[in-house]
């Protein structure tokens, strides 16, 4: 194991690289569990394909229907873990994203994005991108995914994601603000503890997983006032916990968002004394019940 360890030319949080270009992740494997019809809540959920080349797959969540003519509001969520850890399909974002489905009516979208090392970035991005796209092309009703032309109401979308997923998010904004999502229209988002750049030695990490990057000011890492500016949606809830590495991340988001001009409106709600992403490793905390009502709350004030 010395001499391997000798042959390591980078060392990051999540993984370390070797001198003839192997990637090790520290996390390589996540459990997964396949959709199921949930007897206690009455989320039903089940996999579709949104392309082929690249792979990219979502997860949908339809609540309970009392009334067959009514529409729900579209949650699209993104996970996080680094861009290079964790799936739509393992059991701790399944339960988050069913039980956000449950307690704010809403049909919700979880997408799979590639990974590094087997797809650096920026396939996150264009996956997200595509998903969210393929997601808005069912408003005419003649989409290849039933639940969502029956009971998806495009004119209510909401984006989330934590984390990675968080920047995601962002991202994602910035472009429907710059072209546009037709046949839908992005009432508001959520950042759960997001990345950005500027505050860790991650920075680093993210660059080495985009070899396109554009330096420490690629957009993506850090926004720019012109992308904040055009935001592309109404509303912006934006989470920071106290004892989290990014806790800086969210509070400079939500303060550079507030004076670039964008003409919606933007909280922050901070977790005092809890850690990065506590929720969704321990959704029984009283604090990731409250932050799940704050998220119900910002969906259903619409």
């Amino acid at each position: 194991m010395a001499a391997k360890e000798n042959e390591v030319t980078h060392k990051f949080r999540f993984f370390r690289v070797y001198k003839d270009g192997t990637v090790e992740l520290y996390k390589p494997t996540i459990q997964k569990v396949a959709p199921f019809d949930d007897p206690i809540t009455g989320v039903r959920s089940k996999d579709a394909v949104v392309s082929t080349h690249p792979p990219v797959s979502v997860r949908i969540f339809l609540p309970p229907i009392s009334d067959p003519t009514r529409k729900f509001p579209i949650f699209f969520y993104i996970h996080g873990g680094g861009y290079c850890m964790q799936s739509a399909f393992s059991p701790d974002y399944h339960s988050l994203v069913a039980t956000t489905a449950a307690e704010a009516n809403v049909i919700a979208v979880s997408v799979e994005y590639g990974l590094f090392p087997t797809r650096p970035i920026p396939a996150c991005y264009e996956d997200s991108w595509t998903a969210l796209k393929w997601v808005a092309a069912h408003a005419t009703g003649n989409g290849s995914e039933q639940w969502l032309n029956n009971h998806a109401d495009p004119d209510r979308v909401f984006i989330s994601g934590d984390s990675a997923g968080g920047n995601i998010t962002h991202t994602l904004l910035t472009r429907v603000g710059k072209f546009g999502l037709p046949g839908a229209r992005v009432v508001g988002a959520v950042l759960v503890h997001p990345y950005f750049a500027g505050v860790t030695k991650d920075d680093e990490m993210w660059m080495y997983m985009c070899p396109g990057n554009e330096g420490s000011e690629d957009p993506r890492m850090k926004p720019g006032a012109e992308d904040l500016a055009r935001l592309g949606c109404e509303k912006v809830l934006v989470f920071a916990a106290e004892k989290d590495e990014l806790f800086q991340c969210g509070r400079n988001y939500a303060e550079e968002l507030k004076k670039s001009g964008w003409d919606g409106s933007v909280d922050l709600v901070e977790n005092w004394g809890l850690g990065h992403c506590f929720h969704v490793f321990k959704p029984q905390h009283e604090k990731a019940k409250e932050m799940l009502q704050k998220i119900v709350t910002f969906i259903q004030q619409d």
